[in-house]
């Protein structure tokens, strides 16, 4: 355990030493998406070949150096989920993509002992070979600030974490300034929270440190609920380290003793990740009683939610981890105020927290260079949907949607049409091409009828129905409803029913006024953030797309096709050859008619199945 400052600084450079000594490394991506696409095999496939080629393999970064090894590593998200497995080697910074084991035997030969490059695992864009991963098109806008360390450490390794300066933020906090000096740091920053809202950090940390308490808490939100969203869970399971190290430096500044991450239950990566790292603070005595001699006691634990999405907002999520039911309350009095067990809470998002140790080490002025004065630093967003290229990307605020959708992103899938994306999750709204150029930050969203939400980003073509899109994300969010209220609990209800019956060709004249004024009843009365903001969806894709409503009550027709119920399938009587091969496999009978003349469907009882399009050879069977 360490006893102080000297000795902290002692033992980061010995593992500085130890991490300069590993000439070459191979980092294998062990993020959630590469580990399911079989990146822990393609490890223990490198480790077998390293060792029994008898080159000196080191897999876990010790104090005393190993001479010249080769450093292997499972480390966090490398962002190109589209992609992986992943691979990247140092020192030479190439990234091989979708690796299988029986490739890793040439990777050793080639570059490892070679020192060459396999062309053949190398990303390739428009006819042009990408050797390393930072001149690749996806990675190359990118600023990556929170996800600095994601793909190029040992994400368990608290060894690995000092080398690359971790804790030297803390390390300061904790010698060089008081709580106040550190607020004033991030207040000038102007770091707004992560989590969706904006809300300046440094102002959330003030109000509480003013409160006038024998307990303060400081709690953070890993409760991502967003469909598509994948942002903090890969920060987590990453950079695990840097999230502890900005809740040490908030109760620092805040006077807190006791921390809490709230982590969904469906994140055990992140979860195991994340209790190893307090594990490994703790020994080195950065977490506990009188950490390194300085008097200032903090500790962290996690709780695990069960699923709920309301357990994202802010008091729904102090009342889960007391035991309760996670629902949440009347405000005021806010949680910095009456938060956990009562008590004043500082309660930010992963990423918020991500972002404290590098502005206390690069100052304020520093991070208010990147992005516009208002929103400044930067966004991680997952990008999702039918998009070429999908994963997990960090940008400056500000940064447009025309840049992110098509220069990282490398435009649609299969050459279709941009149509809209969904930004926020189900608490966002669609943006369409007119607002292509809009710039990504907290200002210029709200004012276009959207939001960053926590930077989920799902990417539609012209295939996509606007009207389901709208129906799907009320569906989520009325299944997520706590209940408490109302207004939530039942107009929720009432817009899904609506919405349901329109896509099902039962829509009605008035129904789009009806949703209309129903989602600014809920906006204007839900008790919580999450159902003040639950019929964003709808109205934006009303506001963007009402022809596409007015098409699915008045013509009983879906334009984008997508719509099950309002198909209409049809023979076309000259190319029907009446050889009955639809009329057999139809599991409705909705098709009849005499062999050798042309068969006839009937769309009362016709299911829409497709069996038929697919059945006959002479296409005679058409989608109106």
């Amino acid at each position: 355990m360490l006893k102080n400052r000297e000795e902290l600084k002692t033992l980061r450079e010995a593992y500085k030493c130890s991490l300069a000594g590993q000439e070459k490394r191979i980092l294998v991506c062990a993020g959630t998406g590469c580990v399911a696409g079989g990146s822990l095999q393609i490890y223990e496939e490198f480790k077998r070949l390293l060792n029994e080629k008898q080159i000196g393999c080191t897999v876990e970064l010790e104090k005393e150096p190993h001479g010249n090894s080769v450093g292997l590593k499972k480390s966090g998200c490398h962002g190109f989920c589209e992609m992986g497995p992943l691979v990247r080697i140092e020192p030479f910074g190439y990234l091989y993509i979708k690796v299988k084991p029986e490739d890793c035997g040439e990777i050793v030969e080639k570059t490892i002992i070679g020192g060459e490059h396999v062309k053949r695992l190398a990303y390739r864009e428009n006819g042009e070979l990408y050797r390393r991963q930072d001149d690749i098109p996806f990675y190359k806008k990118q600023t990556r600030l929170v996800l600095a360390h994601c793909g190029h450490i040992d994400a368990d390794s608290v060894g690995e974490y000092l080398a690359v300066g971790g804790y030297e933020a803390f390390e300061k906090a904790l010698f060089e300034m008081d709580g106040e000096g550190i607020i004033k740091e991030i207040t000038e920053s102007n770091l707004r929270g992560r989590g969706g809202g904006g809300y300046p950090t440094g102002r959330k940390w003030s109000q509480v440190r003013r409160q006038q308490s024998d307990e303060k808490y400081v709690v953070c939100n890993g409760d991502e609920g967003d469909p598509g969203a994948f942002m903090d869970r890969s920060v987590m399971e990453g950079d695990p380290h840097r999230v502890l190290e900005g809740m040490m430096i908030a109760a620092r500044a805040c006077g807190a003793r006791q921390g809490y991450i709230y982590v969904r239950a469906e994140y055990p990566l992140a979860v195991s990740r994340l209790q190893k790292a307090i594990e490994q603070a703790r020994k080195l005595g950065l977490l506990g009683a009188d950490i390194l001699g300085s008097g200032f006691d903090f500790d962290i634990r996690i709780n695990r939610g069960a699923g709920a999405f309301v357990c994202g907002e802010g008091s729904a999520l102090t009342a889960s981890i007391e035991g309760k039911r996670g629902m949440p309350r009347v405000k005021p009095p806010r949680t910095v105020e009456h938060g956990l067990f009562g008590k004043p809470t500082v309660l930010n998002n992963v990423e918020t927290f991500a972002n404290v140790p590098r502005i206390l080490l690069e100052g304020a002025s520093w991070y208010k260079g990147i992005g516009p004065e208002q929103s400044p630093g930067t966004k991680a967003f997952a990008l999702t949907g039918n998009i070429r290229n999908t994963g997990l990307i960090e940008v400056p605020m500000g940064t447009t949607l025309r840049e992110v959708i098509f220069d990282i992103g490398g435009g649609m899938r299969g050459g279709t049409r941009f149509k809209a994306v969904q930004i926020g999750g189900p608490s966002g709204g669609c943006l369409t091409s007119g607002h292509l150029d809009l710039p990504l930050d907290f200002d210029s969203l709200k004012k276009a009828g959207a939001m960053i939400g926590s930077g989920g980003l799902v990417v539609m073509d012209e295939n996509t129905c606007m009207v389901e899109v709208a129906r799907f994300f009320m569906n989520f969010t009325q299944n997520e409803s706590c209940g408490k209220c109302v207004p939530c609990r039942e107009g929720t209800r009432r817009m899904l029913e609506i919405l349901e019956r329109i896509v099902a060709g039962e829509g009605e004249d008035g129904d789009i006024e009806l949703l209309l004024e129903l989602s600014e009843t809920i906006t204007a009365t839900a008790l919580c953030g999450l159902g003040k903001t639950a019929a964003l969806p709808v109205v934006s894709t009303i506001k963007s797309f009402r022809k596409e409503y007015e098409a699915h009550i008045y013509d009983k027709k879906c334009p984008a096709g997508s719509c099950k119920k309002l198909k209409k399938l049809l023979i076309d009587p000259a190319l029907c050859r009446g050889c009955s091969k639809c009329a057999r496999l139809c599991p409705a009978g909705a098709i009849s008619g005499k062999v050798k003349e042309p068969f006839t469907i009937d769309g009362a009882k016709c299911v829409k199945c497709g069996a038929c399009l697919t059945a006959c050879a002479f296409h005679a069977i058409k989608e109106d």
